[in-house]
């Protein structure tokens, strides 16, 4: 198939400009970050295993790399925050708190889901203000946008919403292009347990079964392509059939879309387009590391975005925990990006706390990924934080902790009797005693 590849002159993307050789500032932000050669990032973006979704209109932003060097060894595990504003809560200020405690906690990208009110007005300000990644699902803002009912939105509506937010500077919008007539046989002659869980996946369905055509992000793809090629817009390709129970983890659906995947990842590839492709959410803990190396191996080794995965079905109110222990495997088997999970996951809107509680959990899983797979420096952080408790030196131990606001706040709760300790072991410190013998 012919693409719009074969029209481009001059490069406009990061993987455009590395497959002809050219080491962009982005591409040196990334090598100099990730202690790695700037000719080594160059190589991993033209072979697409590395993206470095960077809008040519996010002024403030400073680049990240998601993926894999060609040798094999991945770049530092990336964690994104969702946030946006609800219709049920269309609370503006709450969610700039989230932007804030976001940035704060060292967040590596914000998604903005918003569907209510002014979209665009806060997106738009929210590209102006952050220095990190954002992106964004235009789907969930089509109604919203368009001022029409779902089933009266066209394929070129859709796309012309798809054009807005890479107008406004989004760096990766997630397109649920792989939940074609294909993948849509496969959970009809299957089944599920939870049926379709993803909210971008379940609305294309709606709008297919309504209108009897085919998926527009899939059927106008070439189309869409070129969109986020003059903006150099990353395409998250997003897993509608995403399983959202263990149960239907797995299953025909999950990979029927997911071979589709593959075959958008080369064509968008083709078009000068950088790719990341969505994976699983929820997923026994025996299925993870062999449901990243398939996605790895059927989507040419593009890097793997995953939410959670959750590991159990059973815990609401402690979601985030059940999703960093998931994450932490997904990430130590070889994916690339986090999304995180907060406590309020299927439950309600999350606070700015539960923000917090779910960006901390899952920079911990993916930290930990981060020392298994052996990336460099990862383990320096937590070699500091040792040597300052060998040293009973508490401000050391703060400035080295992931929360350190939590951890103060733990600390000064309950004052020691005895200085150079805490309360829970006192004069018995065995860092103090040790310390003092050796």
């Amino acid at each position: 198939m012919a693409t719009a590849a074969a029209t481009h002159v001059s490069p406009t993307t990061q993987i455009e400009f590395a497959r002809k050789g050219v080491v962009t500032p982005a591409m040196r932000a990334v090598a100099e970050k990730e202690g790695r050669a700037p000719e080594d990032i160059r190589d991993a973006v033209a072979a697409g295993r590395v993206a470095i979704p960077a809008n040519i209109h996010h002024a403030r932003l400073d680049p990240e790399g998601v993926g894999s060097c060609l040798d094999g060894r991945g770049l530092r595990t990336k964690v994104n925050v969702n946030l946006g504003i609800s219709g049920d809560l269309a609370d503006e200020a709450v969610e700039w708190g989230k932007v804030e405690t976001a940035l704060e906690l060292g967040a590596d990208s914000i998604m903005d889901l918003s569907n209510s009110g002014k979209t665009r007005a806060f997106r738009k300000r929210l590209v102006e203000h952050s220095p990190v990644m954002v992106g964004t699902v235009p789907l969930y803002d089509a109604v919203g946008h368009l001022g029409k009912g779902l089933v009266d939105i066209t394929w070129r509506d859709f796309l012309d919403v798809v054009f807005a937010h890479a107008e406004d500077g989004v760096d990766f919008v997630t397109i649920h292009a792989g939940v074609n007539r294909k993948t849509l046989d496969a959970l009809k002659e299957t089944g599920r347990l939870a049926n379709i869980v993803s909210r971008g996946g379940a609305l294309t369905f709606a709008w297919m079964e309504a209108t009897g055509n085919e998926n527009p992000f899939f059927e106008h793809y070439d189309e869409l392509l070129e969109i986020l090629r003059e903006h150099d817009v990353t395409i998250s390709l997003g897993d509608a059939m995403r399983p959202g129970s263990t149960h239907d983890a797995t299953d025909a659906a999950q990979i029927t879309e997911l071979v589709e995947l593959g075959k958008l990842t080369k064509r968008a590839w083709d078009a000068g387009v950088q790719v990341m492709v969505e994976g699983p959410g929820h997923m026994a803990l025996d299925e993870i590391a062999a449901n990243v190396k398939l996605q790895k191996r059927l989507c040419h080794e593009a890097p793997f975005y995953v939410l959670g995965p959750l590991v159990t079905d059973i815990a609401p109110g402690y979601d985030h925990i059940t999703a960093a222990i998931g994450g932490a495997i997904a990430a130590a088997s070889g994916a690339d990006f986090l999304c995180y999970v907060t406590p309020a996951e299927h439950l309600r809107l999350p606070t700015i706390e539960d923000v917090r509680e779910g960006l901390v959990a899952t920079k911990i899983a993916a930290h930990a990924a981060d020392i298994a797979k052996g990336v460099p420096g990862a383990r320096e952080r937590d070699n500091r934080m040792s040597d300052a408790r060998r040293r009973v030196s508490w401000e050391d131990m703060f400035a080295e902790a992931l929360d350190p606001v939590k951890a103060r706040r733990y600390f000064e709760s309950a004052p020691p009797s005895n200085e150079g300790t805490c309360t829970m072991c006192g004069e018995q410190c065995a860092m103090r005693t040790s310390s003092a013998l050796l």
